[in-house]
């Protein structure tokens, strides 16, 4: 895919940091649209699917977590990769954003030339398989757990769950490869990218959200080393 084929919706309630954000984004091909409040994100979500939504935090009425969450329970935008922009470093901030499925947190200020090329990061994910990848490899069967990549669908025991991105890049990486303990700077740099940066608290809690949907058994803790899953 090209640039011009991945759609970005911006969401901020501040006409100027749209007005340059937009600016800058439209430079590099990308087809951008904006929104100014939660519920207007929602909205044009709905009707645009877009690849990547950039999401501003501190928001009135709706702030960028609830809206996080509501787009999240849309079937429709579970492969949407959601980041947030904001201003907020702190590390509760970034864990309720996990926790309400983002997939990423970009902190403001951010240089346009820096933010694009996290943009490009984040949206190397939907790159398709390559022609020698074999069918076979895209079903993955391990205990209760039965996962299509091609898809992106997780079902236990019969039941579909509905995982974010990050989640769902983070299970298939550990269940491939079950009893090996990958490292966290393996994870990191598998599931998140060389060129992207997060806290060091991110593994931490995809992996409780993960063992949350499909049990505590599964994935174990290498203390000091990483982490493995198991049948």
């Amino acid at each position: 895919m090209n640039n011009k084929e991945f759609k970005i919706l911006l969401v901020d309630d501040e006409p100027d940091i749209l007005e340059f954000l937009s600016y800058n984004i439209n430079k590099e091909g990308f087809d951008v649209y904006t929104a100014q409040n939660g519920k207007e994100a929602i909205e044009k979500a709905k009707k645009i699917n877009p690849h990547l939504i950039l999401l501003d935090v501190m928001m009135p009425e709706m702030d960028g977590i609830e809206t996080c969450e509501a787009l999240r329970q849309d079937k429709k935008l579970q492969d949407t990769i959601i980041a947030f922009l904001t201003a907020r470093g702190e590390d509760y901030s970034q864990i309720a954003g996990f926790d309400a499925g983002a997939d990423d947190y970009i902190a403001k200020p951010v240089k346009p030339k820096v933010l694009v090329s996290r943009i490009k990061a984040l949206l190397k994910r939907f790159k398709t398989f390559g022609e020698d990848e074999k069918e076979d490899n895209l079903i993955i069967k391990q205990a209760n757990l039965v996962i299509d990549k091609q898809k992106y669908i997780v079902i236990k025991d019969g039941e579909e769950l509905v995982l974010p991105k990050k989640e769902f890049e983070l299970l298939v990486l550990l269940i491939t490869k079950p009893d090996r303990v990958f490292t966290r700077d393996e994870i990191f740099s598998t599931v998140w990218g060389d060129n992207v940066i997060v806290g060091d608290r991110t593994i931490d809690v995809h992996i409780r959200k993960l063992r949350e949907k499909i049990g505590d058994d599964h994935i174990k803790t290498i203390k000091g080393v990483g982490y493995k899953f198991v049948n």
